[in-house]
This record gives structure tokens, C-alpha cells and sequence, in this order.
């Protein structure tokens, strides 16, 4: 599920992979600087702090985490020559809290703890209108998906009473005006369970 955030007149996208919501650190980069996100997502991950955050939340939810090729990159960071880049690090480590994506709609992706950590590099500021944003957004989903369950709660419930009806309040033996109920419509099912009668 793709969905968008607005934040200080920055349009930040989210995109769903595994059930799992991943917040474009792609965009948040453009809000310091437009045409070079890249440079400035390249300059925050070869920060030693940086690695140490990535590497201990790779190992509190990465079971597959590589945490020897971790340690190597832990020992270069700070050096000048070091150099990084978000997908050398999933592709040397297995990293997942972090995606890559190339072509028109791609971009660089993190977990929203890796993300907010991104995002208060660029700026506090920045950081507390996203996680208010992101908070609205989990909200608002959250009283759509509240509206779907009780919906679908309401269609299995009718169904559930239907059944029953038929399966129980209409007797084996009918007569003639019984009978015609025996193919009626599940609303007639009701009226007549409820009434005695249908609605004709």
C-alpha cells in the first residue's frame, strides 16, 4: 500500500512491503537539499553513529543480519576514505530495515525508526512534524479499517441469521403459504421468522 505524507510542504511517500511501512528517506533528503538526496543519504549512512543505528536495529529485527560484515563496516567508518551507500549495506549485511528502489519511483526506503532517526539528521523540526504527520495518517487508517470490520461483522452476522432461520425455524412440513417462503429472499427469511408473514 503506497500512500503519501505532507510535511513542511515536503511530500514524503510510504510504501508497504511484507506488512511492514517503509517511509521514503529519498524525500526527506530533498527537503534539505533537492538535487542532491543522494549525496546527503550517502553522507548520513558513512557516519559511524549512523552505523551503529543501523546495526543494532538490524539485530533487535533482523534474524538474518550479518553482523561480522556489520563489524567491518563499524571499524572503517570515520575514516576519510570511507564511502557507503544504502544498497551496499543491504547487499553486504542483509540488511531489511532499509530498501532501494531504482527507476522513476524508486528511491531509498527505510523502517520508520531508521527513518526518523533520517529525518532528525536533516532536522529536528523536520523529525516531530513527521511523526505528527505519520501518527495522523496511522489514525485516520486506523478509523478506516475500524469501518470495514464493523461492516463485514454486519454481513457475516446477517448471513450467520439467515442460516439459522432456515435451518431452524422453518419446519419440515409446510403448508401451502409456508411453501412459498421456501425460496424467498434472505429479507423474507427474516420477515417471516420475525413476523410471521413476508412483505408482499
Amino acid at each position: 500500500m503506497k500512500s503519501k505524507l505532507q510535511v513542511l510542504d515536503q511530500t514524503i511517500s510510504t510504501n508497504t512491503r511484507d506488512g511492514v511501512e517503509y517511509i521514503c528517506i529519498t524525500d526527506i533528503a530533498k527537503y534539505k537539499g533537492s538535487d542532491r538526496a543522494a549525496h546527503i543519504i550517502g553522507n548520513w549512512i558513512r557516519n559511524r553513529n549512523t552505523i551503529e543505528f543501523l546495526g543494532i536495529w538490524e539485530q533487535l529485527n533482523n534474524p538474518s543480519f550479518k553482523v561480522l560484515e556489520f563489524e567491518d563496516f563499524k571499524k572503517e567508518a570515520g575514516l576519510n576514505s570511507f564511502t557507503l551507500t544504502p544498497k551496499q549495506w543491504i547487499q553486504t549485511t542483509g540488511a531489511v530495515g532499509i530498501i532501494s528502489k531504482a527507476g522513476r519511483y524508486g528511491g531509498t526506503f527505510a523502517q520508520k525508526d531508521i527513518a526518523f532517526e533520517f529525518a532528525s539528521w536533516i532536522s529536528v523540526e523536520f523529525k516531530l512534524y513527521l511523526i505528527k504527520e505519520f501518527q495522523r495518517l496511522k489514525e485516520q487508517e486506523f478509523e478506516e479499517l475500524g469501518w470495514d470490520i464493523k461492516r463485514n461483522l454486519a454481513k457475516v452476522n446477517y448471513l450467520i441469521h439467515t442460516d439459522a432461520i432456515q435451518e431452524h425455524l422453518i419446519p419440515d412440513l409446510l403448508s401451502q403459504q409456508q411453501a412459498s417462503a421456501v425460496y424467498a429472499s434472505e429479507a423474507d427469511l427474516l420477515n417471516m421468522a420475525l413476523f410471521g408473514m413476508t412483505a408482499k
